[in-house]
């Protein structure tokens, strides 16, 4: 893989501080802003929401980074992630968007505070705490002080101590008994910086005396997910404990088996195009990608650097929706490669949700390769062996295809993608 910048400014700063040879003599290293500021900026060298965006240097060797104030981070063997394991056999509990809100637009909302107001005035915070709640804070704030203990990677446990570092909220809801703190994705997560909702709910549990629930949340393939918190042990760390998933869906027209089947029987087949075939195996990443773009065009590093996919995986999932005719290039005026849906792309992620889906069922089912597969489904109720659909890929022309090894890594992808198709009725 191609390093990047920030993998360079660190390759840079752990020469020139010994950082690796500091942290075997003592178990972690400090370092100022203002060292960081020497390579590269701070804030770019010091924010990794998830595992998979840690530079290389930090991956090899086990290490994480966390701020200790607004001028200095320490970096050690520590655990800083905590796994998003999403239920698949959770049906979302629909709700309802007042009639009378007309600024809020639910089949556009592609960004993490829209999503939030969302959720927000359909109730959801109020059924998640079970009274009603208001919106008292959001947005960037100091920690004050504080310390705790963190695992390291060996099983020990290291002190901290934490003074007016700069932390942001994204939504406090406030109910009689109750203050939960939220961190917000609009994207599906294999991970998330437990810093991100662990400096917060200290900050916010000394300055109010009701209980603080904290709680990741993510907006994705038009469901929204509350994973509801507890931490254990509020002085350490890793005492993170999960108490329960909640989803919920904007009410809608549900989709059901003969959706699919009008789709599937009115899909007409296209050429297969001069585009590598998909190596992306979850289409819900291709949507999430999707809704990403509706916001903004993006390079390939802003979507490697702010979302939740590494540099392979942006490759991946913007060529497979490429393939499927929803994103194109252009460069700007830096001559830099930029991703921005086309006019279907757009036409498709404006749609209410059963639409949008069954649209998006569509623009997969008019390549050869998943019909067939999923017309040997429909035959046989179950989906074909691998190497069955191997076969009914090398009938269909793929471009550019001529390995073996190759052809079963795609067929991940057609099986991942309808399969996809196949729980439509049970999600939505």
């Amino acid at each position: 893989m191609s390093q990047t910048k920030t993998d360079r400014a660190w390759e840079i700063l752990f020469d020139r501080h010994h950082i690796l040879q500091k942290i075997q003599q003592d178990g972690f290293f400090e370092i100022q802003a203002k060292e960081i500021k020497e390579v590269r900026e701070p804030r770019l060298m010091a924010k990794f929401d998830h595992f998979s965006h840690l530079p290389k240097l930090f991956k090899e060797h086990g290490l994480s980074i966390l701020p200790l104030s607004r001028s200095s981070y320490i970096i050690g063997e520590f655990n800083v992630y905590e796994k998003v394991k999403y239920n698949p056999r959770l049906k979302p509990i629909q709700v309802d968007l007042p009639s009378m809100i007309t600024t809020i637009d639910p089949a556009n909302l592609y960004s993490e505070s829209s999503a939030l107001h969302c959720a927000h005035v359909t109730g959801m915070m109020e059924r998640i705490l079970g009274e009603s709640s208001y919106q008292t804070i959001s947005g960037r704030m100091s920690s004050k002080e504080f310390n705790f203990n963190i695992q390291t990677k060996q099983g020990m446990e290291r002190f901290i101590e934490i003074k007016n570092s700069q932390i942001e909220i994204d939504g406090g809801y406030e109910s009689e008994h109750q203050f939960m703190i939220v961190e917000a994705k609009n994207e599906t997560v294999d991970d998330f910086l437990v810093r991100q909702l662990y400096y917060p709910y200290r900050l916010w549990k000394e300055k109010t005396n009701k209980k603080v629930i904290p709680v990741f949340f993510t907006f994705s393939n038009d469901i929204f997910s509350f994973f509801i918190y507890e931490f254990t042990d509020p002085n350490r760390y890793n005492s993170l404990k999960l108490i329960e998933q909640k989803d919920f869906i904007i009410a809608h027209e549900g989709i059901v088996h003969d959706d699919i089947m009008g789709v599937f029987r009115s899909a007409q087949n296209v050429p297969e195009p001069e585009i590598p075939f998909p190596q992306a195996d979850s289409f819900m990443r291709v949507v999430d990608l999707l809704g990403l773009l509706v916001e903004n065009d993006l390079s390939k590093e802003q979507i490697t650097l702010n979302y939740a996919f590494d540099e392979r995986q942006t490759s991946y999932y913007t060529r497979a929706g490429m393939y499927l005719g929803l994103i194109e290039t252009y460069r700007d005026g830096n001559k830099q490669v930029m991703f921005r849906l086309t006019r279907a792309g757009r036409e498709i992620m404006g749609l209410k949700t059963k639409e949008k889906f069954l649209r998006l069922t569509r623009s997969i089912l008019i390549h050869e390769p998943f019909r067939q597969v999923l017309a040997e489904y429909f035959e046989k109720g179950t989906l074909p062996e691998k190497a069955r659909v191997v076969e009914i890929m090398k009938k269909s022309q793929l471009y550019n295809v001529h390995k073996e090894s190759t052809y079963f890594r795609r067929a991940s992808t057609v099986m991942g993608w309808v399969n996809w198709i196949l729980q439509l009725p049970e999600t939505y």
